[in-house]
């Protein structure tokens, strides 16, 4: 799981028409007037208050305890300027529910945040790092590159390969025909990180499931 606009509402099938043109990447065309952070936020609005199954989908070896692991989003908290979207995952010693992804209006788009969090509630030493929207996205995928807030708190932690990080959330409004989910973590050797790194997770729209518990120091 940061001025104002207003308040967008579109239609399941607008949606669907755009999702055909949107890739599940970091996107690097020019600037575009599909740029539309808006509509994106309407489409996360519409899963207020629901939860979804999702699954990992990408491979990379850092990421094998998350293979075949149950995994749940919750969109548990909206407001006009604010999203909060706890993501679960049931690992060998039981549920981590350490992380919600929090996305809020700024002046020119969106702001993703990584809100971590200990069992007993307190915030992990490397906690609400994330970025703003560039104007290289659309309707329903939203890039996040790394501020510099989080490229300061990754060098402190020596984890100097998170400072080419890019985020990218992917969203269908509910009612739309094979609607998902996708959080992904991207960075390269060519937007100069040491090596390449790619983390994905889809979750399955079209199909809520049971609210799992709040996020660790959320309830």
């Amino acid at each position: 799981m940061e001025a104002h606009k207003d308040h967008v509402m579109v239609s399941s099938l607008a949606f669907a028409m755009l999702s055909a043109c949107d890739a599940p990447q970091i996107l690097n065309s020019d600037p575009t007037p599909d740029y539309r952070p808006d509509v994106f936020w309407g489409a996360l609005e519409s899963h207020c208050g629901k939860a979804y199954n999702g699954k990992l989908v990408s491979d990379d070896e850092a990421d094998a305890d998350f293979a075949g692991a149950p995994m749940v989003m919750h969109v548990s908290e909206c407001s006009q300027d604010a999203i909060a979207i706890p993501f679960h995952v049931q690992l060998e010693d039981g549920w981590d529910r350490s992380r919600t992804w929090r996305i809020t209006r700024t002046a020119d788009g969106l702001r993703l945040k990584h809100d971590h969090r200990h069992a007993d509630g307190e915030p992990d030493a490397v906690t609400m790092y994330g970025g703003d929207t560039s104007t290289k996205g659309s309707a329903r995928v939203q890039n996040f590159p790394v501020d510099e807030f989080s490229i300061t708190m990754f060098e402190k932690e020596g984890l100097n390969a998170s400072v080419t990080n890019v985020w990218t959330v992917e969203v269908d409004p509910a009612g739309t025909d094979k609607a998902k989910f996708a959080y992904q973590l991207q960075r390269t050797v060519e937007g100069g990180a040491p090596e390449p790194r790619f983390f994905r997770v889809e979750f399955d729209l079209t199909d809520p499931v049971e609210p799992p518990p709040p996020a660790w120091g959320q309830g």
